[in-house]
């Protein structure tokens, strides 16, 4: 496939850059940004150049949004464009997320920072909560898949590793269409490869640092929410190495920030390791993205014309909607406490949902609230 036009790695540098720092949102505004950018604007894409493209980045694991720029940048100017658009795309966020986690250790115990996060976490909890509803409308295709998802979300609310969910939710997925479809040898042939792992507890270094978020970011299927859930399993619950509280704290950050969603795991590094950190966690959830968009080339249009390949896909996507699901019944205990927060997300969902309010002007909206009836309760 290639570009109607060519461009320099300046220019690519300086969209990707400027698309960082304005892309509040979520991956929707983003990819809104990026076409309007490359299509309408530049003329570098066409309009099926570019949806194949989305295609293919809603079909590997990562971040969508991040995946999407990879692929402008690989081929609008080859292998070093793959690498300055993603990097110039990640590198906004990165920094503004890396200031917040330095004031947010700095300065967190004041009652007005707490005001604020006080008021932040119930409009996180109402944005995942939409999220969920969103994305059931095209994951969840039929009552197979509504139990596939039905399964992954008791599994996981037992303490099933997040990752054998997932892999099991797509083979069931596979194995459910070849059994109707009477092509079970095709599946047998598809498992190949197609196994979870787990985590065991290690204390916290560079090092495992490292080989926790790059394990997140080469299995996140389902986008940014994802993340959460994934998270939650592995640094929550299973190595203690923050609380749910900090992890609500780094969701909001990352909401309050533009660009992409998993830098939440740049103010986690941050937490647990200061700057490098920062850096390490940074480099880590992102590093499988580009090496995925790198090799998915000629693999993925094969993948998306096999039947069983396909109703793999299906499974996995609902098993991550699930995952997403009891992350947001999970999360809520820590941020819904009182009537003011239950009004919060109760009032943000509607605005969600019903107006389609942007999510940034919800998160002033609640930290303007927490702020206030922080300074109330002096």
């Amino acid at each position: 496939m290639e570009s109607r036009n060519r461009t320099s790695l300046l220019e690519l540098a300086w969209l990707f850059l400027k698309l960082g720092t304005i892309a509040f949102g979520g991956p929707p505004a983003h990819i809104a940004m990026m076409q309007d950018e490359v299509v309408t604007r530049r003329h570098w894409l066409t309009e099926e150049q570019f949806l194949d493209f989305l295609g293919v980045a809603n079909l590997i694991p990562g971040p969508t949004s991040t995946e999407l720029a990879i692929y402008i940048g690989r081929i609008q100017a080859g292998w070093p464009g793959l690498v300055v658009a993603g990097g110039c795309f990640i590198l906004p966020s990165a920094v503004f997320v890396t200031v917040l986690a330095w004031a947010y250790v700095k300065f967190g115990a004041l009652p007005q920072v707490n005001g604020v996060l006080y008021g932040i976490k119930p409009v996180v909890i109402a944005l995942i909560v939409q999220a969920v509803f969103r994305l059931a409308r095209s994951a969840v295709k039929s009552g197979w898949l509504a139990g596939v998802g039905a399964i992954a979300a008791v599994a996981f609310a037992l303490q099933v590793n997040e990752l054998i969910v997932l892999a099991a939710g797509g083979l069931l997925g596979g194995l459910i269409y070849s059994l109707r479809a009477g092509k079970s040898k095709w599946f047998a042939a598809f498992l190949v490869g197609a196994t979870g792992t787990a985590t065991t507890a290690v204390s916290v270094s560079l090092t495992s640092l490292f080989l926790v978020f790059f394990k997140i970011g080469a299995v996140l299927f389902g986008g940014g929410f994802v993340l959460f859930a994934l998270i939650r399993s592995d640094m929550v619950a299973r190595l203690h190495w923050i609380t749910e509280q900090q992890l609500l704290d780094a969701i909001a950050m990352g909401q309050v920030t533009p660009g992409p969603l998993s830098t939440t795991a740049t103010f986690i590094g941050y937490l647990l390791k200061g700057v490098p950190g920062a850096l390490v966690g940074t480099v880590a959830i992102f590093l499988p993205a580009f090496i995925l968009v790198a090799v998915s080339g000629p693999l993925v249009p094969r993948l998306r014309q096999s039947p069983v390949a396909a109703a793999f896909l299906d499974g996995l996507n609902v098993a991550a909607l699930a995952l997403i699901a009891v992350v947001a019944f999970q999360l809520s205990r820590a941020a819904i406490v009182d009537w003011i927060t239950l009004v919060l997300a109760a009032a943000s969902l509607i605005l969600l949902v019903r107006y389609r309010v942007n999510s940034v002007w919800l998160i002033l909206m609640g930290a303007a609230v927490g702020a206030g009836a922080m300074w109330m309760h002096r």
